[in-house]
């Protein structure tokens, strides 16, 4: 097991062809060890050059609202009347916080993508 620190993208390519042929090794093997570490380095890699932004409020109750196969009504009963979600889903009205709560609560949505600007 050769590993070293990922700090170009010539080694994230080859840290993840390897990662590639080891990835299926059992666990408890030296290359099952490799694979791991292999892991952690790249995730961290990928963490500073290439982030993901987490989704505004509105894409996040959407996403949800998919993932549950809900309607507008549906949503209405957790946070109030029908039109009332019609204006926050088309960003007309921003949420309140009694709304933030009862969508984690509800949906499971973390607070941090329920606060975030939008």
């Amino acid at each position: 097991m050769n590993i070293k620190a990922i700090k170009t993208e010539a080694d994230y390519n080859r840290s993840l062809k390897r990662l590639e042929k080891i990835f299926h090794a059992p666990a408890s093997s030296k290359e099952g060890d490799e694979a791991e570490v292999l892991s952690i380095l790249i995730e961290k890699y990928e963490d500073e050059h290439y982030p993901i932004e987490a989704p505004d409020p509105i894409e996040a109750i959407k996403f949800r609202m998919e993932q549950m196969n809900m309607k507008k009504k549906d949503l209405a009963e957790i946070i109030g009347y029908k039109s009332r979600v019609t204006e926050i889903l088309t960003r007309k009205r921003k949420l309140t916080l009694k709304m933030i709560r009862s969508l984690h609560e509800e949906l499971k949505i973390p607070y941090e993508s329920l606060l975030a600007e939008y």
